[in-house]
């Protein structure tokens, strides 16, 4: 398990990034910024902090999760609904490049802290606004969480068997996604101010939109055809072949046979040449409307042989597959290990934890983990000092309960 070098450059160093948020949306989108190098600044209630803390598998009473995510993150403690906190959140916020939150529309505002207040202050300010259903229309003020913006999405119509309820992924998939969009969205804002000059701007961010953005051909086709995508369990509707088949052991491998050089090569490897060759089936419609057949064909196959036969046949004929991945299959791979995706680390108690590795691959400026997630207030002082905020100051903050 390689690690980067602790003494490389990375591509965001000297980025400073205020977040103002909890749990996934936002924090997951400084998180990128932060495992390449921008000094992100957490502000956490006093307390309790953000309640990923506790969320999911707890070691010592802190969650893993929260190590990971929070990794290279400074952790200050302020209470944004009072002033003091307010007028701290503005000094940093004249310092900064950009601000991530996630709260519902008109909540900064409230505090004197929105989009307005903050760039009259920097004009330079990027502001990253990630929430449920944006910051206009109809819908803005409407509590929004992941697996609401993945249903009005269309994501979870799309998930699962026809012949029962919809079903999610086991990740919030729609707040990584907008996660996403909003680090893309502030990296194109910075490159654009720095190239074209200007002054800063804002990036809204809707969960749901985030899902729809990915949803394919999903629109057109019902906008020019009236066809409304179903579930359609574990193929891949109109790319064929590509669905999972189970084995002769009992498990499931996954055979994406559907580029028409595959096919042939998929076909005449499971001793099949006669479908290799039929010109029915050469092109992808062909054998769009062949699906049961060929899902029919593959099955018997991969039913007559064990996961590790298939695989080493699919290989051979380099035909895409690969087996139903646990956590525990991931952990023993030689690819992960060999791409640093699995990095050993220490906790604080001094027993170690597997983190993933840092994505994407930057060969000249690589990302890496500087450290784990904080403890809770951990960087007040330090982060707090800078702004002159002096050791007598802060003690009167933290008796009054607001840091």
């Amino acid at each position: 398990m390689q690690h980067s070098s602790p003494s490389a450059e990375m591509p965001l160093a000297g980025v400073k990034v205020l977040e103002l948020g909890s749990l996934i949306a936002g924090p997951y989108a400084t998180a990128l910024l932060a495992q390449f190098g921008a000094e992100v600044i957490k502000i956490e209630p006093p307390g309790l902090g953000d309640p990923l803390r506790k969320w999911r598998k707890l070691h010592e009473g802190t969650s893993l999760w929260w190590y990971t995510q929070s990794r290279n993150k400074k952790s200050v403690t302020l209470d944004l609904k009072s002033e003091e906190g307010q007028e701290i959140v503005r000094k940093l916020a004249g310092d900064a490049d950009i601000v991530v939150e996630n709260f519902r529309p008109g909540t900064l505002e409230k505090w004197g802290i929105g989009w307005e207040q903050l760039s009259a202050i920097n004009p330079n300010l990027i502001m990253v606004r990630i929430s449920g259903y944006g910051q206009t229309g109809p819908a803005s003020q409407k509590p929004g969480f992941a697996a609401i913006a993945e249903c009005m999405g269309g994501l979870r119509h799309v998930t699962g068997y026809p012949d029962r309820a919809p079903v999610r992924a086991g990740i919030s998939l729609g707040d990584t996604l907008a996660s996403l969009y909003g680090t893309l969205g502030a990296l194109m804002a910075m490159h654009h101010l720095k190239v074209n000059g200007g002054k800063g701007q804002y990036i809204d961010v809707a969960l749901y939109e985030a899902v729809f953005a990915v949803m394919e051909s999903l629109i057109p086709e019902y906008a020019k055809t009236g066809h409304v995508r179903e579930r359609t369990g574990s193929a891949l509707p109109g790319i064929v072949p590509s669905n999972t088949y189970l084995c002769r052991d009992g498990k499931y491998v996954a055979i994406a046979g559907n580029g028409d050089g595959i096919f042939r090569r998929l076909m005449t490897a499971i001793g099949r040449p006669d479908l290799a060759e039929d010109p029915a089936l050469a092109h992808n419609d062909g054998r769009a409307r062949q699906t049961e057949l060929l899902d029919g064909v593959i099955g018997d196959w991969t039913a007559a042989n064990d996961l590790e036969t298939v695989v080493r046949t699919m290989n051979e004929a380099s035909v895409p597959c690969g087996p139903i991945y646990t956590a525990a299959d991931i952990m023993n791979d030689a690819h992960f290990q060999a791409r640093d995706m699995l990095q050993t680390h220490t906790l604080p108690d001094g027993s170690d934890i597997c983190l993933p590795g840092i994505v994407p691959k930057l060969s000249a400026t690589p990302g890496r983990t500087q450290w784990l997630g904080p403890e809770l207030g951990q960087h007040t002082q330090e982060v707090l000092d800078s702004i002159g905020v002096t050791a007598e100051q802060l003690e009167k903050l933290r008796q009054a309960g607001l840091a």
